[in-house]
Parts: C-alpha cells; sequence; structure tokens
C-alpha cells in the first residue's frame, strides 16, 4: 500500500524529525525532503541555514539556545554528488567515512540513538546516490533498553518513479516518546507543481504548533543538478 504523505503528517502532531526520499511522477528526479519539529523553547529557536555543501541549523535567537548538543547538526550534505541526510551530527561522520572510502552502513555501525532519557530520539539518515538509488536507517534503542542499539538498515536499488520512503523519530506524540515502528513508509510523491509545490503541500500538512523547518531538494538523475529551497517557521 502507497500512503499519501501530507494525510500521514496531518494524522500525526508529532513525528519529530522525519525523511523522505523517493523520485518524481516522471523517472528523472530525485527528491528529498527533511523537516524537523520541536516541543521544548531549545527545539523550536531553530532555523535551517545553506551552507557550501548542504545546510545547517541554527539558533533564531542565540540567547535562548541552551543545548546545542542535539540541536545544532549539519542535516545535509553532498559529497562527490552523494547526498547525505540525517537529524544529528551522524551526518558528519557518514560524510568523513565516504570521503574515506568507506560506506553508509560502516559509519552508522559507530553510532547509535540520542543519549536524551528518557526519549533515546532515534538517529535516522540517509543516502541518495547520484543514480536516484538511495538507502535509509534508524538507530534505535532494542524494545525501550537503552541497553541495546537495534540498527535497521533499508537499501533501495533503483528509484521508482513517483514512490518514495518517509522515515520519522517517533511514532507519535507521548512520554516518553515512542519511537517510530517498523520498516521506512512507502508514499506518493508528486512533483506536479515542482518541488515548490511538494514542499509546500508537506509543510502545510505539519502541525502548526509543533513545526520547524523544512528542506525540500530535487536532483536531476542525468545531470545531477539541483534545485533546492528551505522554509522556516521563524523568520
Amino acid at each position: 500500500m502507497i500512503y499519501n504523505i501530507n494525510e500521514l503528517l496531518r494524522n500525526n502532531p508529532y513525528p519529530g524529525r522525519g525523511i523522505v526520499i523517493g523520485c518524481g511522477e516522471d523517472g528523472s528526479r530525485a527528491v528529498i525532503l527533511y523537516f524537523i519539529m520541536g516541543r521544548s523553547v531549545n527545539s523550536r529557536n531553530r532555523v535551517f541555514d545553506k551552507t557550501g555543501d548542504g545546510i545547517r541549523t541554527k539558533a533564531y535567537e542565540p540567547a535562548l539556545l541552551t543545548d546545542p548538543s542535539l540541536v545544532i547538526y549539519r542535516p545535509v550534505r553532498v559529497l562527490s554528488g552523494r547526498t547525505i541526510v540525517t537529524n544529528g551530527d551522524q551526518t558528519d561522520t557518514i560524510f568523513e567515512y565516504i570521503l574515506n572510502g568507506r560506506g553508509f552502513h560502516d559509519a552508522l555501525l559507530t553510532r547509535e540513538y540520542e543519549p536524551d532519557a528518557p526519549n533515546y530520539t532515534p538517529r535516522i539518515s540517509g543516502l541518495v546516490e547520484p543514480d536516484g538509488s538511495y538507502c535509509l536507517s534508524i538507530l534505535k534503542t532494542a524494545d525501550g533498553s537503552p541497553k541495546c542499539c537495534l540498527r535497521g538498515f533499508y537499501e533501495y536499488s533503483a528509484p521508482i518513479p513517483g514512490l518514495g520512503h518517509f522515515i520519522s523519530t517517533y511514532k507519535e506524540d507521548g512520554d516518553p516518546l515512542p519511537a517510530f515502528e517498523g520498516e521506512p513508509v512507502p508514499v506518493g510523491i508528486s512533483t506536479e507543481n515542482g518541488i515548490g509545490g511538494l514542499a509546500k503541500t508537506v509543510w502545510e500538512s505539519l502541525n502548526a504548533e509543533n513545526k520547524v523547518s523544512l528542506y525540500a531538494l530535487e536532483i536531476d538523475i542525468a545531470t545531477g543538478k539541483r534545485s533546492d529551497l528551505i522554509i522556516n517557521k521563524n523568520v
């Protein structure tokens, strides 16, 4: 079954941070979406900002930043046409491993969930290859126990027109927050109105109180040409 990403998000007030990777309907363009949400002042006090090789998070009001350790990082980095997207500083771990001739899987074997008890927020990560094939991963506690890290890897050997996969840090709102369950969710990808149109509909589907920022990227698989945009609640 293929789900509607907008309906999934409208019916979930707090999926936390989320990644969608897939392909536009005509099969020529890879698509990446990454969004962040927040419940605390520290989490909500952020914006996305472009860098030379991707984007970073930064404090909207620096005076309100109380702990940068899990909220300030580079969600997206590009290396030799390969695009890394994650919800934490494991972006840099993956980048360094690829730079040194190793891979996505090897890099994430060195990492685990975030040390933010009692939530133990999962680390979600994705990698898009120049040919549009992609990987997704989640690192989370095994059945809620911090004694064991469960590492899930999902590899998609070729892009399928009009199809993407969605993964988020949390299943839903709660206290503590329950981790995402199961495999990445298959979702339809529509770029009929361009990457901007897709980004707008996803942004509007996120809970108005909890959403913080969204990044959207479209890559022409044949040429490598990129088109991206950022939507920040704090402007």
